[in-house]
């Protein structure tokens, strides 16, 4: 599980460093998407793997479309991971996450997944995702 809110330095060689609780659940490689809230997402290999049997099955019997399938295969990219704990973005993911070599970015767990965030985009979102969640009312009489 991928949980927590980290940030972190992108070095001039696009490596940022990971979180040393989700080093060990990835092991030496991992699946990063361009995804369209306007970050990346981060996968195990176990799971990316699974979501793309599913999505490889779902065009099969018709729920998907091969343009779906496409999507996914074409935004993705495998990365590896150094000893050190760092993945290399490359430059085509950073600049559509709005990153930048000498920048922070901000790591978000997401259960299942981890999200790569420029910081000013995640503070956006995180403050919209409070809004979109209705208060609870509390009847304490």
């Amino acid at each position: 599980m991928f949980v927590g809110v980290y940030d972190r330095s992108i070095d001039d060689n696009g490596r940022l460093g990971l979180p040393a609780p989700f080093r060990g659940e990835l092991g030496d490689r991992c699946y990063a998407t361009l995804d369209p809230q306007g970050c990346i997402t981060v996968r195990t290999a176990a799971t990316f793997e699974a979501e793309a049997a599913e999505i490889i099955e779902s065009v099969k019997a018709g729920a998907a479309t091969p343009g779906q399938r496409r999507a996914l295969a074409t935004n993705t990219i495998t990365v590896a991971i150094d000893k050190q704990g760092r993945i290399t973005l490359e430059e085509k993911a950073r600049e559509f996450a709005g990153l930048a070599s000498g920048q922070q970015a901000t790591i978000v767990g997401n259960l299942s997944t981890f999200e790569i965030w420029r910081p000013s985009r995640y503070s956006t979102i995180a403050g919209e995702d409070l809004v979109a969640t209705t208060p609870r009312q509390w009847s304490d009489e």
